[in-house]
């Protein structure tokens, strides 16, 4: 499955939301609260192998399915790098 169809699936049976774009912002549409958003990472840290720093916790990388999945593969991209 791809990073995307995780993400999606997870977002979908967490949260109870199926009616959204990848590009949809979660916050303004209300999809996930702040709440949700620490399930989000930590999902992302248990599922992708990641860890994310308090300052990469920023709309810019987690506020849309699209941005999560270009996030989530920078990480991985950076961890097999190094």
């Amino acid at each position: 499955m791809s990073t995307r169809d995780t993400l999606r699936t997870f977002i979908v049976d967490t949260f109870f939301v199926d009616d959204f774009g990848d590009d949809d912002s979660f916050l303004r549409k209300g999809l996930i609260d702040s709440t949700g958003m620490m399930e989000l990472v930590a999902f992302i840290e248990s599922e992708f192998h990641v860890k994310l720093d308090d300052k990469e916790l920023v709309p810019e990388n987690l506020d849309s399915l699209t941005r999560v999945v270009a996030f989530v593969d920078r990480k991985q991209a950076l961890s097999k790098a190094s």
